[in-house]
């Protein structure tokens, strides 16, 4: 038995379902929820890739971006209990832990274009606490560009300590902060939200936290969390709710599509299948149309399934991390960090130009 394939300006396609779509897209025209459904569930990968890679090159041409970070996760003492975390502890528990001050000051270099600071919901640390935190950091390496504090931390700020985000952000920046990571979207789905999640901050929550960010002049990132009970048709929706903020604020400098880790929590038998991180990766490249860059997270999806990801719409793989806690917590199949010139080595494997960057975007080093 032979495939039937269909050729539609330069693709050939298994699936004819997405050659309407991609005539879209050749056109620059906004694709529907419906048809982000119909990518999600068709098996025609190469076709896919391919549109997703169209995309990409019309935003960042060759290049793939990477920043030299360090993760710092301040704490992993949480009030919460999301059925899908295996980072979060509760004090008294044997691996709860607090870092100091100096300890994270400690694990800077003044060479990084970024710190990202993602942490537990303490129940004891003030939001000054956090505040002087940043300024501590910014006094001590000026040129860093800080990155922090999901929109669930801020509105845990303002349920624990009566702090509103418009306040809480305002101090963060004075204080020192640069942008936001986009931790703790997880799925915009209100089934999700009551199944796995029940205390934290839910998507209006969290979109609204964002839009006050972007207001500011607070740049951040957006995620998805995929790969455990979510439906494809949740994935879309989540994806169209992004797209409505950023068309309204434009503050969104990165989408990352952040993969389950099965980790203890088992929320299904098995991670989802390479290939469809690559689908998530490129289905999120063709949906966002308004939002520049698309990471392939090595530290969730492995190197070399980060790698193929940069041929299916991504233009970004993160950084070199260093001590980065939370997915490791949940046994991330990855290394804990790469080196610099190793990341632009992988990068170069593929076929495209590394370009370290900062949290901004801004281009510090182009390797030729």
């Amino acid at each position: 038995m032979t495939l039937q394939t269909l050729e539609a300006n330069g693709i050939q396609f298994i699936d004819p379902a997405l050659a309407p779509i991609w005539e879209k897209v050749e056109a620059g025209e906004r694709l529907s929820f419906d048809e982000g459904v119909t990518m999600l569930q068709s098996d025609d990968f190469p076709a896919l890739g391919k549109m997703g890679d169209y995309k990409k090159r019309l935003v960042s041409g060759n290049k793939v971006y990477f920043v030299l970070n360090r993760h710092i996760n301040p704490t992993n003492i949480c009030v919460l209990s999301c059925s899908f975390c295996d980072f979060a502890k509760k004090p008294g528990d044997p691996d709860a832990y607090e870092l100091s001050t100096q300890e994270i000051l400690d694990s800077i270099d003044p060479e990084m274009g970024e710190v990202h600071i993602v942490g537990g919901h303490h129940p004891d640390w003030t939001f000054e606490h956090y505040e002087q935190l940043v300024k501590d950091i910014h006094a001590a390496y000026p040129k860093v560009n800080i990155k922090g504090f999901t929109a669930s931390e801020i509105d845990y700020f303002d349920r624990r300590w009566k702090i509103e985000p418009e306040e809480s952000l305002a101090r963060l920046k004075e204080a020192g902060l640069r942008s936001m990571p986009g931790g703790g979207a997880e799925v915009f789905s209100e089934r999700i939200h009551r199944e796995l999640l029940p205390g934290k901050a839910n998507a209006d929550r969290w979109a609204q936290i964002h839009r006050t960010a972007h207001a500011m002049g607070i740049k951040s990132n957006a995620t998805i969390l995929y790969g455990h009970i979510e439906t494809m048709e949740e994935r879309v929706d989540h994806l169209v709710r992004l797209r409505e903020i950023q068309d309204d604020t434009n503050g969104f400098l990165a989408f990352i599509p952040l993969e389950y880790q099965i980790g203890s929590t088992m929320l299904v038998p098995r991670h989802t299948p390479p290939m469809d991180d690559l689908k998530m990766i490129a289905v999120a490249r063709l949906m966002l149309d308004n939002v520049p860059h698309i990471k392939s997270y090595w530290v969730m999806l492995g190197e070399a399934t980060a790698a193929l990801g940069l041929h299916f719409g991504a233009d970004d793989m993160d950084g070199t991390i260093g001590k980065e806690r939370i997915a490791h917590a949940a046994q991330a199949d990855s290394p804990a960090g790469l080196a610099r010139d190793r990341m632009a080595r992988l990068i170069k494997t593929t076929g495209r130009v590394p370009v370290e960057r900062d949290a901004l975007y801004n281009e510090l080093k182009v390797y030729a």
